[in-house]
């Protein structure tokens, strides 16, 4: 199984996932991403969707997962690129992917990362 490539920009981390997904990949990018938080002190992730035509339950509650593992490590996620037709399956299978910020492309991300940490908690 090939690993999703995590890129470093600042305190940035950035993952661009360039096909569909699938149960083990989900899993290992999970794994991955924890580790480079801790390793990196990463304050932020943006995970770029653009290129996935099909995310499933699994597939969606595993995104929240990982952001809420993610926010345990005091990094905030942002999930980027999500198709239209993804967005609606979501809704259809009553995902609201709940804690997990969205944005539209990656550099509205980014900006709404710089906006999230400029916010006290």
């Amino acid at each position: 199984m090939e690993r999703i490539p995590i890129l470093k920009l600042g305190d940035t981390l950035i993952v661009s996932i360039q096909g569909d997904l699938e149960d083990q990949g989900v899993l290992a990018l999970q794994e991955d991403l924890a580790d480079k938080v801790v390793m990196t002190g990463a304050r932020g992730v943006i995970i770029d969707i653009s290129a996935v035509e099909i995310v499933d339950s699994y597939i969606g509650r595993m995104l929240a997962t990982i952001a809420d593992i993610l926010r345990m490590l005091d990094a905030d996620t942002v999930v980027v690129g999500m198709r239209p037709a993804v967005a609606i399956t979501l809704v259809e299978l009553g995902l609201s992917l709940g804690g997990v910020r969205t944005a539209l492309d990656l550099e509205k991300g980014v900006a709404l990362l710089d906006h999230v940490r400029s916010t006290p908690r």
